[in-house]
């Protein structure tokens, strides 16, 4: 099976969380925490910068590890490494996402996440 590693953002901003949704592929319309892939020679703090450069023309501050979520879609395996950030500058200005929203935690409930995101979101319930 193909295997995936990336890397997401869990942004931050008083007691909201930034949530994306797809805007292509398969899983079009799906929320997810914003990220991408690990380059080759990249740590996961350079590729979460980067990645949230390209997608939303914002820049972060990566603030601590979340958690590493495993999850096998049915076409790849995904490993996710998520972080809790926060932004540096920038307008989160959509280039690659359908929509977004600022969520409060009791707000979690109300997209239809991504699978692997899921996990994520039940394991930052237990910290906001």
């Amino acid at each position: 099976m193909k295997q995936i590693e990336v890397v997401a953002a869990i942004i931050r901003k008083g007691e909201k969380i930034f949530a994306t949704q797809r805007g292509y592929g398969e899983w079009k319309d799906w929320w997810e925490f914003p990220g991408g892939k690990i380059e080759a020679g990249e740590t996961p703090d350079e590729a979460l910068k980067r990645e949230i450069q390209e997608e939303l023309e914002t820049e972060i501050c990566v603030d601590e590890f979340l958690c590493t979520v495993e999850y096998d879609y049915p076409k790849f395996h995904l490993t996710m490494h998520c972080y809790w950030c926060h932004i540096e500058s920038g307008s989160l200005t959509l280039n690659e996402h359908e929509a977004a929203r600022w969520l409060t935690r009791d707000e979690l409930g109300s997209v239809k996440w991504l699978p692997a995101d899921v996990e994520v979101v039940e394991k930052m319930k237990k910290q906001i």
